[in-house]
């Protein structure tokens, strides 16, 4: 029974050596990709005929309930390492739902864009338009994934599998879910002032 302890231990122990820096290597790799695309973004920008609309007031909400998530996904790492089960589970699932909500939200911003006659491709579109469904269209691609990781930590939270002892898979989830929040901050933000 010990050496069976120890060993499994040591795979927990070398299971959070590899996963953090493999998260880490993904998240830079998306920072380079966003960094590229915002680049060229202020490329384009400078060649002339850029289409200047307001950002819809969703963008404005969305970006209130993605920072509220990251607010209850503290709430859940807070309550794993205080052996809480009941307030991980209950901040995993509100985190779930807020992600969901973003995706939701960012839906009906790109309605109102098409209302806006503002479009991705086609005769009557604009780079400048076409820009904003990149950039926002690949972050909801990420939060995807995301949205999976969450689901999956709420599923192993209901089953109270985590706590002041295991809690690598519920960090690992908050730290891919803080930066897609600081994401798309960066990014909202850049689509607000860099018009």
């Amino acid at each position: 029974m010990e050496e069976t302890l120890t060993y499994s231990e040591e795979q927990r122990q070398i299971k959070e050596k590899v996963a953090k820096p493999m998260l880490w290597l993904g998240m830079i790799s998306m920072v380079m990709i966003f960094a590229a695309l915002t680049s060229a973004y202020v490329v384009r920008m400078e060649k002339g005929d850029w289409l200047q609309f307001q950002l819809p007031q969703m963008f404005y909400i969305s970006t209130a309930v993605i920072i509220l998530s990251s607010v209850t996904m503290n709430w859940a790492v807070a309550s794993a390492k205080k052996n809480d089960f009941k307030n991980v589970k209950l901040a995993s699932i509100i985190t779930l739902g807020l992600g969901v909500a973003f995706i939701v939200f960012q839906f009906k911003a790109w309605d109102v864009l098409v209302d806006q006659k503002i479009f991705f491709a086609g005769k009557y579109s604009n780079a400048a338009g076409s820009f904003l469904y990149a950039l926002t269209g690949l972050h909801l691609a990420h939060l995807a994934g995301g949205i999976i990781a969450l689901m999956v930590v709420s599923v192993k939270a209901l089953g109270k599998r985590y706590n002041s002892e295991n809690m690598l898979g519920l960090r690992l989830c908050a730290i891919f879910w803080h930066f897609l929040d600081a994401l798309w901050i960066y990014l909202f933000l850049f689509l607000l002032f860099v018009r």
